[in-house]
């Protein structure tokens, strides 16, 4: 009788605290975060990564009441951050701007990767698209597409394009407009977008597949030319470039989009309120404004939808790149 009345005694506990546990669990997950969360970006200051993590991190720390702190580690398309922020420990407090440039290397780099984008993340929110800008030097003397294709094709190597490096959407969105108008442009990498468009600027480049934050105040200043967007269509933040579709380049689309992950197995609970607080952030009036006034458009959704997302652009640029015939 004493063995079952411990057993019982057992059992009773065992539920008790599994009660206790449960009751606690949402004043855990609502006293996240109590301290300063980093936010990891494989991209240099001032391009479109650093200033959707800036600006929609910035709300989200209001909301959240805690600060959230970018850190910019460029490099290999990314993917010295993402090494970083994959090894973190999954505890909320180190979060990684995913962005399309993880789903190209993944698809051109199958196996050296340090890490894996679909299985060592979990999703938190999409944030931000913006258009990339085919943008190339007044020098150049081309005013369309149509002319670039045809210079190059009359001066096979002599025209130079940079890019945010090796296996970034960059340079794939020059090596996609090279195999589909057959041209031979020389590619020429560099640590990020910054650095890109000051040798642009120099005359030491003659074009860039560039995101629009970062030319489209030269373009608008005369400084350099824009010939096209890589959008699937012609958008509303630059409605009055062409798509290179439209300038007679079919499938020559390449989005360039950025959200936000943390290391797998962080709690679902931290997850959750991550993604409220980046939806709220993206829903509001003072973000999505500064946002445009930086050619960046918002977006969000829950994590799911962007899970969803990223194994959809995974296939994408997987078959675009085996379309192509680009080295694997």
């Amino acid at each position: 009788m004493r063995k079952i009345a411990k057993h019982v005694a057992c059992l009773v506990l065992a539920a008790a605290s599994t009660v206790i546990l449960t009751a606690a669990s949402p004043a855990w997950a609502q006293a996240y975060p109590t301290a300063p969360v980093r936010i990891l970006s494989g991209f240099p200051a001032g391009t479109t990564a650093d200033i959707s993590a800036r600006v929609v991190g910035a709300k989200m720390g209001q909301i959240l009441g805690q600060q959230f702190v970018v850190e910019n580690r460029p490099g290999a398309a990314s993917s010295i951050a993402g090494t970083q922020a994959a090894r973190a420990p999954n505890d909320g407090y180190t979060l990684y701007v995913a962005s399309a440039a993880n789903m190209i290397n993944a698809a051109m780099r199958t196996t050296d990767l340090p890490f894996d984008i679909m299985k060592d993340f979990a999703p938190i929110a999409l944030m931000t698209s913006t258009p990339t800008v085919l943008a190339v030097t007044p020098e150049l003397g081309v005013k369309s597409v149509q002319e670039l294709t045809a210079l190059a094709k009359q001066k096979p190597g002599a025209i130079a394009f940079g890019s945010s490096g090796v296996a970034s959407s960059t340079h794939l969105a020059l090596e996609l407009y090279k195999s589909l108008a057959k041209v031979n442009i020389e590619h020429i990498p560099y640590t990020g977008s910054p650095q890109v468009v000051t040798d642009l600027l120099a005359g030491r480049l003659q074009g860039y597949f560039s995101p629009a934050s970062t030319v489209m105040g030269q373009v608008r200043a005369g400084k350099l030319v824009g010939l096209a967007t890589t959008d699937p269509k012609r958008g509303t933040i630059i409605p009055d470039l062409p798509t290179m579709v439209e300038a007679g380049v079919p499938n020559c689309v390449s989005v360039l989009w950025f959200g936000l992950v943390a290391p797998a197995g962080t709690p679902q609970p931290i997850i959750d309120r991550l993604a409220m607080a980046a939806n709220e952030a993206l829903k509001s009036d003072e973000v999505r404004t500064a946002l445009r006034a930086q050619t960046v458009e918002a977006h969000g959704g829950t994590p799911a939808e962007f899970r969803r997302h990223m194994e959809e652009e995974h296939k994408r640029w997987n078959d675009v790149i085996t379309n192509a015939g680009l080295k694997k």
